[in-house]
């Protein structure tokens, strides 16, 4: 696969985006009301499965949006799609409830896919006996994509307390990691999703800024490397249910590599916003992964929120989506990318009716086309109603 492929069906799109030699990313984004969301989800798949076969390259990370009433049925339509070309037993998938804009049914599918080297080049990390992550090895590293990690214990029937659950949620990651021989501070990127986020956003920074010192990463303007650049992981904090009933759920990407090899990491700050840091939260605003063939740019969460840390709009949705357009424009440059760059995107809307004027919005930029998977869901502060992550690819020959 040399460029970009687009396939459409009915009321479902699908995005394969190649990233360098032998890596590709699938957005599935889902256009269709719940009388036939599931069936638009799997004639995603089937196309997914047959592109995947034809390239010869297996699945590393799986992240499904949807209603969780509609899970059982997604996941079944998944399984018809796949089973005939994928041991999806051995694939973890994570399940979120980003909710399409119609409410019920799937919003769409995420995959990042890879073509191993040698036969047994990806394999899966499990945890408990439960299929828990991916690993394979590139460019002088080894990457581990870890999913689902949650702080709920085995057969916990209580609403349990949010804070115990993300400590036990980084306390695990972290156990996981070190199994595998590589520990927190090899993460590059995390994605969180916290149920009812705004009640509690503010305790869940307490929890990570807690766990962080004690993993050793210094949590302010001196968290960072020889070169001046701020070191923390990359992230997303935004709202988002999930089948364990657990407070918080977390994807992390993790790259080892013997110092001087493997690919380069170069965590990013953004000229249009100040540090997270500076108002409690702690990540960076992005990622660089630069590998010979190919840079990936992780891009955490962003929204309308200026160089001093205010929220900017309030009320106004179109505003406030064009600033944090560009603030990711401007995050993305720093590596030579641009928007058209972007291989994946979630776009979390605070209100259903304003998909519209995103759309209006995107349009106007070019931007249509944009791999992106467009969910409802609250952003980490009250007045913001729009926010973003993704990840961009930049071919390096």
């Amino acid at each position: 696969m040399s460029r970009r492929e687009v396939y459409r069906k009915d009321r479902v799109t699908v995005w394969f985006t190649p990233a360098g030699k032998d890596q590709m990313h699938v957005v599935a984004s889902v256009a269709a009301g719940p009388a036939d969301g599931g069936q638009a989800c799997e004639d995603a798949y089937r196309h997914i499965a047959d592109v995947l076969a034809r390239e010869e390259m297996q699945i590393v990370h799986e992240r499904l949006f949807g209603s969780l009433t509609a899970r059982e049925s997604v996941l079944e339509a998944r399984g018809r799609a796949l089973s005939a070309s994928v041991a999806i037993r051995e694939l973890p998938l994570t399940y979120i409830e980003g909710r399409p804009l119609w409410g019920e049914g799937p919003a769409g599918v995420q995959l990042h896919a890879v073509r191993p080297r040698q036969p047994d080049g990806v394999r899966t990390i499990y945890d408990g006996g439960v299929p828990c992550g991916r690993a394979w090895e590139r460019s002088g590293g080894r990457f581990l994509l870890l999913q689902n990690i949650h702080g709920r214990s085995e057969g916990q029937t209580d609403a349990g307390d949010r804070e115990s659950d993300a400590t036990r949620m980084f306390e695990r990651a972290s156990r996981i990691l070190l199994a595998q021989g590589a520990s927190y501070r090899d993460v590059v990127q995390t994605w969180v999703y916290l149920s009812d986020i705004l009640a509690w956003y503010d305790q869940f920074n307490q929890v990570r800024n807690a766990e962080y010192s004690k993993l050793g990463f210094e949590i302010g303007v001196s968290s960072t490397s020889d070169t001046g650049r701020l070191c923390l992981p990359a992230s997303t904090g935004i709202r988002g249910e999930n089948p364990f009933g657990a407070a918080c759920v977390m994807d992390l990407l993790a790259i080892v590599g013997e110092p001087g090899a493997g690919p380069e990491i170069v965590y990013l700050s953004n000229v249009k916003q100040n540090e997270a840091y500076a108002y409690g939260s702690a990540f960076s605003r992005g990622a660089c992964v630069r590998e010979p063939d190919v840079t990936h740019i992780q891009v955490s969460g962003t929204a309308a929120i200026d160089e001093s840390g205010t929220s900017l709009f309030p009320g106004d949705v179109r505003a406030q989506i064009n600033r944090t357009l560009d603030t990711v424009e401007a995050l993305v440059a720093q590596d030579g990318a641009t928007l058209d760059d972007i291989c994946e995107a979630t776009v979390f809307l605070k209100r259903a009716e304003d998909a519209p004027v995103y759309r209006e919005v995107a349009e106007e930029r070019g931007l249509l086309e944009m791999p992106a998977v467009c969910v409802v869901g609250d952003v980490c502060r009250d007045e913001l109603l729009f926010e973003m992550d993704g990840a961009a690819v930049v071919d390096r020959g």
